[in-house]
């Protein structure tokens, strides 16, 4: 992901993320990051951005920071191939788990999640915007 993908990535995060949506500030803020401690990309259908993921790698952790595909397109492996690529990311930076936090009322994503390996560890009471809590999960990376 680059900064001239801001625009297509934005309005994909609004459309997905209505209720909590980050600022495009924050959004230059994780770019701003990469490649030293975070790593994004972009998945283009047709030349059209139709995804985006983020990671954020410290030391021998990792964080999923955020992965939206717009809905026309989910359901197609495109979520998953971006998660393959972040696990991946962060055992190229020496990760040993990755972290995550998946609202509380979407078991859809948390279905993907579990089937990626990830198990719950926890809640975040309230962490979303609206109030809705948030699954902690997490993933060891040396299997």
């Amino acid at each position: 992901m680059t900064m001239g993908d801001l625009p297509a990535v934005m309005a994909i995060e609004r459309a997905t993320f209505p209720l909590d949506a980050w600022s495009e500030g924050m959004m230059r803020g994780e770019l701003a990051e990469m490649p030293r401690t975070r790593h994004y990309v972009v998945v283009l259908v047709n030349e059209e951005i139709v995804a985006y993921a983020g990671l954020a790698a410290a030391a021998d952790q990792a964080d999923v920071q955020t992965i939206a595909v717009l809905d026309k397109h989910q359901g197609t492996g495109i979520g998953g191939a971006m998660l393959t690529e972040l696990l991946a990311e962060a055992r190229r930076r020496g990760a040993l788990e990755i972290f995550l936090e998946v609202r509380a009322d979407n078991p859809r994503a948390q279905a993907v999640y579990r089937h990626f390996g990830f198990e719950d560890i926890g809640t975040r009471r309230r962490y979303y915007d609206d109030g809705t809590d948030a699954i902690m999960m997490r993933r060891k990376l040396d299997d």
